[in-house]
């Protein structure tokens, strides 16, 4: 009984969100300085186009890029996060709130079916939903069926999120988590939804995963980046 209540917990302090709140401000300033482009294939920053909500499929390593681009091309539009029950998760969970993002506590490890069920109603409340599909612990770049599944259940379609750096600090951190410089330019591609059936067996589940992950994988530009890279600009310059 302990452990399956350990298993469902959620930690928080306040030192992390404080953390969180401060690294919150810190992105809304940087964003202001940032050069943005969008690519739009989709016809999603039109705010007429798509009323509804979808589910936002961004990397892990990309997630900080594409909350400061929500802000400057649709920021109509109303969403939620799902981060880790971790303490690194309620520094996040602050971060989000800061920068007009609520949050959803879970992983595929702890309280997955929990926050899945609370994802489900985040989306028929007309609200987005941002998920990172190889978090919170990776591999990096491999897509975990949640994000498939919460798709299949609320038919809201798939939003593939890409987005390629000018120049960036690459953390060594099993995502290599990339920081935009001060002043660089940043291209954000929205790509084409992606719908899932509501009825599939377990065969044709596992052929639209690949299918998403490979969609995802392909508008990346990035995935033979050495450990030992910091950034885009030392990796082009050889």
């Amino acid at each position: 009984m302990g452990h399956e209540a350990k298993k469902h917990e959620i930690r928080t302090s306040w030192k992390m969100r404080t953390l969180g709140i401060l690294a919150g401000w810190f992105v809304r300033l940087l964003s202001c300085t940032l050069r943005m482009r969008v690519e739009d294939r989709c016809g999603f920053t039109d705010r007429s186009s798509h009323p509804y909500p979808v589910i936002w499929c961004v990397w892990h390593s990309r997630i900080l890029a594409v909350i400061m681009s929500r802000k400057r091309f649709c920021p109509w539009r109303r969403g939620s996060v799902l981060t880790s029950p971790s303490h690194d998760g309620a520094a996040l969970a602050s971060f989000a709130r800061t920068v007009g993002l609520e949050a959803v506590r879970g992983s595929s490890s702890r309280r997955g079916s929990r926050a899945l069920k609370e994802l489900v109603g985040v989306v028929r409340s007309g609200r987005d939903v941002g998920i990172t599909p190889d978090g919170p612990r990776g591999p990096r770049y491999r897509l975990h069926p949640g994000l498939v599944k919460l798709a299949q259940v609320t038919r809201a379609p798939i939003l593939g999120i890409h987005v390629h750096f000018g120049r960036a600090i690459r953390f060594k951190t099993w995502d290599r988590f990339a920081l935009p410089l001060p002043f660089s330019r940043i291209t954000i591609i929205f790509d084409e939804l992606l719908e899932v059936p509501r009825e599939l067996d377990d065969d044709a589940f596992e052929t639209k995963r690949v299918e998403v992950e490979c969609m995802m994988r392909a508008g990346v530009d990035d995935l033979d980046l050495p450990t030992h890279d910091h950034s885009k600009r030392k990796r082009n310059s050889r």
